[in-house]
């Protein structure tokens, strides 16, 4: 799954990235630094594999992973090219889900393209850009299907959709902020609106507001309102800090996190909220080969979660041997858990949960 960064120039994006993933992108005090995206690879905090690495010693440790993509800063006016716009949108087009940095923090040493700090109009200037680019290709969806219409009268009902949230786009609002049925969104199929793709937003924060309630950051509180009104999620990051952070390991970093005092870096948050807000939820497999967390989509049945280990496994599913991590780390072992009664034979229909520690059987 891919995530994509986005913000203006010199809100902290890079800065952000490079801490994510220390894939050292270009980072400066100028506009259009980043012009190709950058991409990284990110695996997601999981402290069950850190406890099941305990259990099994394994020769590999696997964790799941996000793709992040840092895109160039994007401007006004990028709908219509400005500042290499056309390509930026492509990039945003490509992802699965959107990382919007916005800063909220004053220095003077750091230029802000508009002159001075508004995170509510920065979002908006990225938005309406997201939104004048979603209305061409609405507008040109709409046409092809009235003229497919003319044959076909059961296309109305998209028209309909089309135009709903089309008008939703001129009112200034993102197509993401629309409720729409699992028919609707079946029928919006491959249309590709940038503003309907969900949304993280980051807060790049000062130093000295970390592990604090925000409350006299009024450009954050504005922001936290704007993002709750359309259902998005909100998170606070120092970029500098994790930059700093990112190059710790084990104890140094703890004791760091302490001096702050905060349990988690920004990054481990953002990560694990990522994964979340693309509906992924990760099942286990361990022994002393490998201890791993799989990735799949909430709501996976066990044969198709099987495919994600091997094609051959959903081929063959025969059933899915499936104990809950608690019970198993609480028992000690596979064995234990089974001579309890906790280890649970599941068959096709089963939907995977997150934390299953699973053993499939099959037979090709």
């Amino acid at each position: 799954m891919k995530l994509g960064i986005v913000g203006l120039p010199n809100v902290g994006k890079s800065t952000l990235f490079n801490a994510l993933t220390n894939a050292g992108a270009q980072s400066a005090n100028y506009p259009f630094c980043t012009i190709d995206p950058n991409v990284g690879i990110v695996t997601v905090p999981d402290k069950r594999l850190d406890v099941l690495a305990e259990m099994y010693n394994p020769e590999k440790y696997t964790p799941a992973i996000i793709e992040f993509v840092d895109i160039a800063g994007l401007v006004r006016g990028a709908s219509k090219g400005e500042g290499l716009g056309n390509k930026f949108l492509s990039h945003i087009r490509e992802v699965d889900a959107i990382v919007h940095v916005v800063r909220c923090f004053e220095n003077e040493n750091i230029i802000h393209v508009d002159g001075n700090v508004d995170p509510i109009r920065d979002v908006e200037t990225i938005n309406l850009e997201l939104i004048f680019s979603d209305i061409e290709i609405l507008d040109r969806r709409i046409d092809r299907v009235k003229k497919a219409m003319k044959g076909d009268k059961s296309l109305a009902a998209e028209v309909e959709l089309l135009e709903r949230i089309k008008a939703t786009l001129e009112e200034g609002k993102c197509a993401r902020t629309i409720e729409l049925t699992d028919d609707e969104k079946e029928m919006l199929g491959d249309t590709q609106l940038l503003t309907i793709k969900p949304v993280i937003y980051v807060a790049n924060i000062s130093e000295d507001e970390i592990g604090s309630d925000m409350s006299g950051n009024a450009g954050f509180q504005k922001l936290k309102a704007f993002a709750d009104s359309e259902h998005s999620e909100i998170l606070t990051v120092c970029a500098g800090i994790e930059a700093e952070i990112s190059e710790l390991e084990g104890d140094e970093k703890k004791a760091f996190l302490n001096d702050l005092g905060i349990e988690e870096s920004g990054l481990d948050r953002l990560i694990s909220a990522s994964y979340k807000l693309l509906g992924l939820i990760s099942y286990l497999t361990a022994g002393p080969q490998e201890v791993r967390a799989w990735t799949i989509t909430k709501g996976t049945k066990a044969p198709q979660a099987a495919g994600k280990i091997h094609s051959d496994f959903e081929r063959g599913f025969i059933r899915a041997e499936v104990v809950a991590f608690d019970d198993l780390v609480k028992e000690g072992s596979m064995t234990a858990a089974k001579e309890k009664g906790l280890v649970r034979s599941e068959g096709k229909e089963y939907v995977v949960a997150d934390g299953d520690m699973v053993l499939f059987r099959f037979n090709v």
